[in-house]
């Protein structure tokens, strides 16, 4: 299943989180996005793997798809600042890094777009709601990937020294999603 980049306003969030959510609701135990992160198909220069959500592809010189490089920029630029470099962790949010390795696609889309809030005796986290964030949604399959490349250890610390080239599909998704 693909979801598109173009979002327009909270009409576009709520349908990006519907198409998540049955996603992850469609999906039999072990198939979400903590699965087997091999690629098995592309179209345009983005991978999947087997049960359709979105992955990463390394060759073996270490040059990595153009989507694995766009979402490290991305992450780098929006999520770094709270989940730490590389998503590392920090004081202020989670390791992404590690918790790609237990979340769905659909529950990754669904966080990201409406935000969260964990409140405990000892602290209170707050992920802010980023579904009307050009700047995040039209890039978070991108910003999955890195994720996903960096859970699996599959990519090491750091800007990626080798990516593939830009391929149209992403700029013609980007340029219709930005506006």
């Amino acid at each position: 299943m693909r979801i598109p980049l173009r979002l327009a306003g909270l009409s576009g969030v709520a349908l990006l989180l519907t198409v998540g959510l049955a996603v992850a609701q469609d999906q039999k135990p072990g198939t979400d996005g903590t699965g087997d992160p091999k690629a098995v198909s592309s179209d345009d220069g983005k991978y999947v793997d087997k049960s359709g959500n979105p992955t990463f592809s390394i060759k073996p010189d270490g040059t990595v798809d153009y989507y694995t490089f766009s979402g490290y920029i991305r992450y780098t630029a929006n999520c770094m600042p709270c989940h730490g470099p590389d998503g590392l962790g920090s004081s202020y949010g989670p390791a992404l890094a590690t918790s790609l390795k237990r979340l769905s696609y659909g529950e990754f889309l669904g966080i990201v777009a409406s935000g969260k809030k964990d409140v405990n005796a000892a602290q209170t986290l707050v992920m802010p709601t980023f579904g009307d964030n050009k700047n995040v949604m039209c890039y978070i399959d991108a910003i999955y990937i890195y994720l996903r490349a960096r859970a699996d250890d599959a990519v090491p610390r750091g800007r990626p020294e080798k990516h593939a080239p830009k391929p149209a599909g992403f700029s013609k998704a980007e340029d219709q999603c930005m506006g």
